[in-house]
């Protein structure tokens, strides 16, 4: 994950607990400007494929799945839950 907002470490751990894989922050967490130089570069020929540039990325903190699994479920239901209540929302 890349952005502000990973430089947040507990929401990186959260994130990992409820998606139930690691999750890599990379050493460079702006690169919004970067994602658009990689696509222009893949559009021009400047890179090979998309595995060439992943290769390319270095990671800084990976974060690894700590909360228990029941937990991580029932919060993942009652967040859908509260998903599914907003949908409505416009109805009104």
């Amino acid at each position: 994950m890349d952005g502000g907002a990973s430089g947040n470490d507990l929401l990186m751990q959260f994130q990992s607990d409820l998606l139930r894989i690691p999750v890599v922050r990379p050493a460079a967490i702006e690169t919004t400007a970067l994602g658009a130089a990689y696509l222009a570069g893949l559009a021009v020929g400047f890179w090979g494929s998309p595995q060439e540039i992943w290769s390319k990325r270095k990671g800084d903190v990976q974060f690894e799945p700590k909360m228990d699994e029941a937990k991580a479920v029932h919060i993942r239901e009652r967040w859908n839950e509260a998903v599914g209540r907003s949908k409505h929302w416009t109805e009104c």
